[in-house]
């Protein structure tokens, strides 16, 4: 909820100020595009992470712009490193102690390549938690915001009065903006690795029982034609004397 009412909050503002204010929101031909790909770091999730990695496999060879990545979990991490792409920068064992300061990394990586020109555009793809059994991969445009978004709300009848001016509120927002849209994409990637590997887990359970009393079963049968073939044996040599 903090983070859609924070992008509400940049939407309302920048749709009343020139949008050359401030340099996170410049819209640039899209050349270079910078693909945050958020995995686990280990597996036994289920499709958790094939999901993510196909995703962003899709959209990184989409025609257009030239994609570079900043790849954060292991897994992603592998698998992108052994296909030679380029990789401007990488995390791992993120999520065994998640904290802010992590999305204020990433975040603060994210606003530099922009802003120093390197990127013109950077997307996050991530699993969003929908529910235990249910998780849906989002790729999102972090920056700069959409034309789309920074269009005035038409039923706005009153304007703000700003202290201080726009532009200083854009630049202390802004990047408080981005650090907390990757922290969001980080909670809902957690929880959604959470939920795919507790289903993978009980899937396992499941299949382990089943596959145990199957084998259990087979055992008995197997013991009872044993035992049921020695007594004929013992019948049938005490019939011949």
């Amino acid at each position: 909820p903090y983070a859609d009412e924070s992008l509400r909050v940049i939407r309302d503002l920048a749709a009343r100020t020139d949008i050359t204010l401030h340099p996170l929101l410049a819209q640039r031909d899209e050349k270079t595009a910078l693909v945050v790909v958020i995995t686990a770091d280990k597996g036994l999730a289920g499709s958790f992470n094939t999901n993510i990695i196909k995703a962003a496999g899709n959209f990184i060879l989409e025609p257009g712009s030239t994609k570079v990545l900043a790849l954060i979990g292991r897994k992603g991490r592998d698998f992108f490193a052994r296909r030679g792409w380029e990789i401007r920068f990488q995390r791992v064992q993120v999520f065994q102690h998640l904290h802010f300061d992590d999305a204020q990394e990433i975040g603060d990586v994210c606003t530099e390549q922009f802003v120093e020109g390197k990127v013109d555009a950077v997307y996050l793809v991530y699993n969003e938690f929908k529910s235990v059994l249910q998780q849906r991969v989002v790729t999102e445009k972090l920056l700069p915001l959409a034309p789309e978004e920074v269009e005035a709300d038409p039923s706005a009848k009153v304007d703000y009065i700003y202290e201080p001016a726009a532009a200083d509120l854009l630049g202390r927002m802004l990047p408080g903006y981005i650090r907390v849209r990757v922290w969001h994409a980080l909670l809902e990637s957690a929880a959604a690795e959470n939920a795919a590997r507790m289903t993978a887990m009980d899937s396992a359970t499941k299949n382990a029982t089943e596959m145990i009393d199957n084998l259990t079963l087979y055992m008995n049968k197997v013991r009872q034609a044993g035992i049921t073939r020695e007594i004929i044996e013992v019948v049938s040599g005490a019939q011949a004397l």
